[in-house]
């Protein structure tokens, strides 16, 4: 339907926890409709509902050439030894720092018809499924840094030209 505009850091519906979707309309299924055209757009691993303004949990994503969208996902498993990647985001425009991401993920969901659905990843899919679900909780990835980084990266965000 439309590419969306994404929310930047400083709008509070990015630090408020999204509410889950409890029927299936025709404004969901323009929600899910729009994640998909904003998160196919080159660059873009991820795209949850509040960064486009809307504070239901629902995310799109973008993936080795794999897009979709998962409503009401819960991040149910995470396995491995947590490392540093290096991790940036549509909300916090131009940062980029290492943040430590599991490197295998699980979340379950529903679809536009209510069946379940299980999204489960390795490296780049695992870290996209743990960031988007932190968005649906009112966390952004800088929230995840070690003091010393995220010292660093608020510096940033406060010079950047966005702010």
């Amino acid at each position: 339907m439309a590419v969306r505009p994404i929310r930047v850091f400083g709008d509070p519906v990015l630090r408020a926890p999204s509410v889950q979707i409890d029927t299936i309309d025709e404004g969901t299924r323009a929600l899910v409709a729009d994640l998909l055209d904003t998160v196919a757009l080159p660059g873009r691993a991820g795209v949850a509902a509040p960064q486009i303004g809307v504070g239901v949990r629902a995310f799109s994503y973008n993936i080795d050439g794999e897009i979709g969208y998962v409503l009401n996902p819960v991040l149910v498993a995470v396995s491995g030894e947590p490392e540093l990647v290096g991790e940036g985001c549509l909300s916090v425009p131009g940062l980029w720092h290492d943040t430590l991401r599991h490197p295998h993920a699980v979340v379950h969901g529903i679809d536009l018809e209510g069946k379940p659905v299980i999204l489960e990843g390795d490296g780049l899919m695992a870290q996209a499924l743990q960031h988007e679900t932190d968005h649906l909780d009112g966390k952004l990835y800088l929230d995840r840094l070690d003091p010393e980084r995220r010292k660093r990266a608020m510096r940033e965000v406060r010079e950047s030209d966005w702010f």
